[in-house]
């Protein structure tokens, strides 16, 4: 029997301006897709601009009238970050939806981002929080709900706080479970702030359960010649229903950044067996993010470590 495609509805976004990191290929150009599709003024900040550009295309096939656009962005450099944030504050367009959908999982030998950081660490938390605290006049102006795309690894290990940047010795997967755990805890927090001081910004958690995405793909720029070894299971158990897909990975996601309501502070993922795929739907959170004290340190640490202020009311 064919598997049963799993969909969402996406609210009319027009006249809403979205930014979405890591929307260049795999769930992300899915989630970019159905987003401009729904009237949305979409910038795809990118690293790759030919990837980019060929994006654009992909979305302009599904998405005729679609208003989609691209801006470089290395999440691996602070200062590529700052250029971003200046060039769209330069704009002065209120951002109404902003999803940190990009990142790197395990490399096989320790890498450092251009500022130092464990390359994990520094592109899928901390370039991100960076990019965020930049940008928040606009996204104070956009009354903004904040998406942040986590990991069902974040649901193991524990954040290294006595060695963030994995100095002394270098575990892949640990390494990425402390950096979706530490941009979950962020996330978290951000919402928290947000309603103490009367930002006008929502922030939720979303993750895409298990699926055959790129991630897992061969990844030469970061020292990984092929997909990570279990890459042809999870293909196998995604095509069987029992784990998702590339198309349903980023629903998670989207429903996390536009279902209408104040969605502030909560955690979508795949509601099946196992929390690796199905149906999506509002999750509780995993326990290493249930701590207050945890997300304020790593706010506070977040900030130290990339020298960007964030407001203080």
């Amino acid at each position: 029997m064919p598997r049963r495609p799993i969909d969402i509805s996406v609210p009319h976004l027009t006249g809403r301006r979205v930014v979405l990191t890591g929307g260049s290929d795999g769930m992300g150009l899915i989630m970019a897709a159905r987003l401009a599709a729904a009237g949305a003024e979409l910038i795809l900040p990118v690293r790759n601009m030919r990837k980019g550009e060929a994006a654009i295309a992909t979305i302009a096939e599904s998405a005729p009238h679609a208003r989609a656009s691209l801006r470089a962005l290395d999440l691996a450099s602070l200062d590529s970050v700052a250029e971003l944030a200046d060039i769209l504050l330069g704009e002065g367009e209120p951002i109404h939806v902003f999803i940190g959908n990009a990142g790197v999982m395990t490399p096989p030998e320790r890498q450092t981002t251009a500022d130092g950081f464990e390359l994990q660490f520094g592109t899928n938390h901390l370039g991100h929080a960076a990019l965020i605290a930049h940008l928040m006049p606009l996204l104070r102006d956009g009354h903004a709900r904040v998406t942040l795309q986590i990991s069902i690894a974040a649901n193991q290990g524990a954040v290294n706080w006595d060695d963030p940047n994995w100095q002394r010795s270098y575990d892949g997967m640990s390494a990425y479970r402390h950096s979706k755990i530490a941009y979950g805890l962020f996330g978290l927090e951000l919402d928290r702030r947000s309603k103490a001081h009367g930002w006008g910004i929502s922030a939720n958690l979303a993750h895409p359960g298990v699926a055959p995405t790129n991630l897992l793909a061969a990844r030469p720029e970061i020292g990984r010649t092929e997909a990570v070894r279990f890459r042809r299971m999870i293909t196998a158990l995604s095509r069987m229903g029992i784990m998702g897909t590339v198309a349903s990975a980023g629903l998670p996601a989207l429903m996390a950044a536009t279902t209408p309501g104040d969605q502030g502070g909560r955690f979508f993922g795949p509601t099946g067996i196992g929390g690796v795929g199905g149906r999506p739907g509002e999750q509780k959170l995993y326990s290493r993010l249930r701590s207050p004290e945890d997300a304020r340190r790593m706010w506070d640490l977040t900030q130290r470590l990339t020298d960007v202020p964030f407001p203080t009311a």
